[in-house]
């Protein structure tokens, strides 16, 4: 059994890899996993639940991993869109804890294919490859609770220059995330960077700390860019009262804030919407994903 973690956001990616899994698992594929962003599956996430895990061709897609320049370091991220066309919109995918694995690679080809310029950072880059870690409580401990928050904006901003650089309309940008990076998407929906959000079961409440001094909730009254809030009734995680407690916040803001939404899936736990693993639900998984898409036309990102 899996050691009792402190995190939220970690209990929640406890249970959704529980079923028919261990650490010992992991430990054995690691040769899974190669060096560059979005090739393998993180090595805590195995095995794949391989009869559920959705495979995107990259066939009329330029996919594939990149580097881009933040305050002298060169962030490693994965980028798919259309092959030979400019203009893009853009997308931000933020990862889940376990860094930009095939998963997140996966979901970028998905909206390229939807005709986006998808990009996934890899926002641990300075403090580690989180793919390569089989223990989860190590993971956090080690990497994800180091990650300040104002390094994952400055390198957010850094991967929509990118985007302008390399066919991307930075100007039409929508951001979308999972787990810790559903956190983010409701941080960065403040920054007036981009024009939308879609928040995959991000954690609303925390206490502050000196790298995380705010939390959505923190922050809610003042988005400059309304957001999609995507939750799961069952997930154990984020209980439904702290999303309670977000719309309150939210009704209090901006034009962006009260125009923000929530669907809550009732039969849905944690991380419905990743195909690789025992949580996944694919009736949730693929509204949400047809509301995502459909939230950013309505905002004009598309």
């Amino acid at each position: 059994m899996f050691p009792g973690p402190h995190d939220p956001d970690l209990q929640a990616d406890f249970d959704s890899l529980r079923p028919g899994r261990s650490t010992e698992a992991g430990a054995s594929r690691r040769t899974a996993l190669l060096a560059a962003v979005g090739v393998g599956y993180a090595a805590a996430t195995l095995p794949v639940v391989a009869q559920t895990a959705i495979q995107t061709s990259s066939d009329g897609l330029k996919a594939g991993p990149v580097r881009y320049r933040v305050n002298g370091f060169d962030v490693p991220a994965y980028v798919a869109a259309p092959a030979g066309k400019t203009g893009l919109p853009v997308v931000l995918v933020v990862q889940e804890i376990f860094g930009v694995h095939e998963y997140i690679a996966d979901t970028c080809r998905r909206f390229a294919k939807a005709g986006y310029l998808a990009i996934a950072p890899d926002l641990y880059a300075r403090q580690g490859d989180a793919r390569s870690y089989t223990d989860i409580p190590k993971l956090q401990a080690e990497i994800v609770s180091k990650v300040p928050d104002a390094q994952v904006m400055a390198d957010l901003d850094g991967a929509l220059q990118y985007a302008r650089a390399n066919g991307g309309h930075a100007d039409e940008a929508a951001i979308t995330g999972f787990c810790w990076g559903g956190r983010i998407v409701w941080l960065y929906a403040a920054t007036g960077k981009v024009k939308a959000g879609v928040a995959w079961y991000g954690r609303l409440v925390g206490q502050p700390s000196e790298l995380t001094p705010r939390h959505p909730v923190d922050i809610a009254a003042e988005l400059k860019a309304p957001v999609l809030g995507l939750y799961g009734g069952k997930d154990q995680g984020i209980p439904l009262d702290t999303v309670d407690k977000m719309k309150a916040a939210l009704a209090t803001g901006t034009a962006a804030a009260k125009a923000s939404q929530f669907v809550v899936y009732p039969d849905a736990g944690h991380a419905f919407h990743a195909d690789y693993r025992p949580s996944y639900m694919a009736g949730p998984a693929t509204d949400g994903w047809s509301r995502a898409l459909a939230w950013f036309k309505a905002n004009g990102v598309d």
